[in-house]
Order: C-alpha cells, then sequence, then structure tokens
C-alpha cells in the first residue's frame, strides 16, 4: 500500500468516526488543539500527519487510536 492511499483511509475513518459522534470538523479541531483546515486535510488524504496527531484527534473522538487503522 502506498503512503497515499493509508492516508486516505485513516482519514476516511476519522471522518467517519466524527461523523458518527455528531462533531463538526471545526468541533474536532477545537478539541484536538488543531486548526481546522489541517483536520480536513487529513480526513481527505491529503495530508500524512505525525503519529502524534492521530492520538491526538483519536483522544478527541473519544475512541481508541486502533479505530483509526480499522480495515488497513
Amino acid at each position: 500500500m502506498k503512503k497515499e492511499e493509508l492516508a486516505i483511509k485513516i482519514g476516511c475513518n476519522i471522518r467517519k468516526t466524527r461523523k458518527a459522534k455528531h462533531l463538526t470538523i471545526k468541533d474536532l479541531a477545537f478539541g484536538a488543539d488543531i486548526e481546522y483546515t489541517q483536520v480536513s486535510r487529513i480526513e481527505r488524504g491529503k495530508l500524512n500527519t505525525s503519529a502524534y496527531n492521530l492520538y491526538i484527534l483519536s483522544k478527541a473522538l473519544e475512541t481508541n487510536i486502533c479505530n483509526l487503522f480499522e480495515g488497513i
């Protein structure tokens, strides 16, 4: 799997979890203390983010970080 494909799959999992919790991108960005434009780029797979950012996003989503890798 190429890194671009991985970024897209992780981004889709983040978006799916965020929507299931009825959060906007801005809500998630605020909870994770990340710029909302960065969260948007992560969700679209346009940004290959750090492990730390995935960790704080998972905490803001109140989910295990492993869930962000579901189906990979």
